[in-house]
């Protein structure tokens, strides 16, 4: 099959070699450039030689699993969106990886038709979609402040690492900030797909890079019923 010559490259991991090849073949139809790996360590060598544009990686492998090796690319600053596929009903898995960095979850089984609509999702969000984009002046927080323009969160000019769906949460609420911006707002602006539990999740994580106490929000706040609303200096 003929690729575009600007065809996004994705890398799967999984310790399944029937899967492996099925999704590996499934994304090559669909337009992408696939590279797969049969667990951590095969994935984390490919990642130092090749460009890879997002990753599809599963919970439950042997050795590293895919949460720590999750963990383990964000503590070393890699941005690389992570898809986590996930076995159905773990919750906690689940939770678990987007609080270690993943950009999102699938649970098993799973069509392959969502699966490709999760993946264009989160690439999409790679150039976050704004609500409103008449404003761009920097959102100054306490000591921090986002960058609207190049889409940083600063602290005294350092980068504090944010994932794909984390910069595309804060961008959508600084460019209503001091408005409340609901949950439904947020998924039909394709920033993040599925269940609302995953916008908390997100929430919470942004929290921990914002707020002076994270249990006392002062500048993303929740509104009961309603949504979100960033409170800028």
């Amino acid at each position: 099959m003929q690729l575009a010559a600007d065809a996004k490259h994705l890398l799967v991991v999984d310790d399944d070699a029937r899967l492996r090849s099925l999704l590996s073949r499934f994304l090559t139809e669909s337009g992408f450039r696939v590279i797969a790996a049969g667990d951590a360590d095969e994935a984390a060598s490919h990642l130092q030689s090749l460009a890879i544009d997002l990753i599809v990686l599963d919970v439950m492998m042997p050795g590293i699993n895919g949460i720590d090796f999750a963990r383990r690319l964000r503590g070393q600053g890699s941005t690389t969106p992570i898809l986590l596929l996930t076995a159905r009903g773990e919750v906690g898995d689940r939770i678990a990886g987007l609080e270690a960095g993943a950009d999102d979850y699938l649970s098993k089984p799973f069509e392959p038709r969502e699966l490709l609509l999760r993946i264009n999702a989160i690439l999409k969000r790679a150039v976050p979609v704004l609500l409103e984009t008449s404003r761009d002046e920097p959102i100054r927080m306490g000591e921090v402040t986002f960058d609207r323009q190049r889409n940083l969160l600063l602290r005294e000019d350092a980068p504090i690492h944010l994932t794909q769906a984390e910069a595309s949460l804060l961008a959508a609420l600084a460019a209503k900030a001091g408005e409340v911006v609901t949950r439904e707002d947020l998924l039909e602006t394709g920033i993040t797909p599925g269940q609302e539990r995953t916008i908390d999740v997100q929430v919470t994580r942004l929290r921990k890079k914002i707020e002076p106490d994270p249990r006392l929000p002062r500048y993303l706040q929740t509104v009961r019923g309603r949504g979100y609303v960033l409170q800028p200096d």
